[in-house]
């Protein structure tokens, strides 16, 4: 008696639990993060660059100004096929130049509504189109600003003027090197 009523227990709880694996198969669906899609996936930094420690920003766009560094200001949307194309490309610039300037990410959706910015207020720069791109100098000036798909080799080539490096074609380029499977696909070869 005792065998059978484990036998029947048993049998329930099998029928219970395919019954559940069915019924939540249909419901829930697999996450999956697409690069080519407007969908949001999270961090893009993190998920498609490989770099999540540049969101938050550490640095106010008035904090950076102050501390008389180059800045470079990235505007992005999480949800926005350009801004995670784009992610891969200011991980990339973070490689050389991260402890040299400052680098401020900014969720163009986190810009307050205002009539007017202050030329310390990362809104003051927004054009109104992600992603975008704006490089200041140790003295605070704007020397690029651009919306788009922006080469890396572009911006690159504005950050060496403002350090004063040699140009790309008379120097040794600078690369990231591979860390594991994930990262390879950053470094252009």
């Amino acid at each position: 008696m005792l065998v059978q009523f484990f036998r029947r227990s048993l049998r329930a709880f099998c029928l219970v639990f395919l019954c559940a694996v069915t019924v939540l198969g249909f419901w829930i669906t697999p996450a999956w993060a697409n690069v080519d899609d407007d969908n949001y996936d999270g961090n893009i930094f993190a998920l498609y660059a490989g770099n999540g420690s540049i969101v938050p920003p550490r640095y106010t766009l008035a904090q950076s100004l102050q501390q008389d560094k180059p800045t470079l200001l990235f505007f992005f949307v999480d949800d926005s096929s350009d801004s995670k194309r784009f992610s891969s490309v200011v991980s990339q610039l973070q490689a050389p130049y991260g402890r040299a300037a400052n680098f401020i990410a900014i969720a163009a959706d986190s810009i307050p509504v205002k009539d007017s910015f202050d030329p310390t207020e990362a809104g003051y720069y927004f054009d109104g189109a992600v992603p975008q791109t704006v490089v200041f100098n140790q003295s605070g000036e704007v020397v690029f600003n651009e919306v788009g798909q922006v080469p890396y080799e572009k911006i690159d080539d504005r950050l060496r003027e403002v350090f004063n490096l040699l140009p790309r074609e008379e120097s040794v380029e600078l690369r990231r090197r591979p860390i594991n499977e994930v990262n390879t696909e950053l470094v252009p070869e």
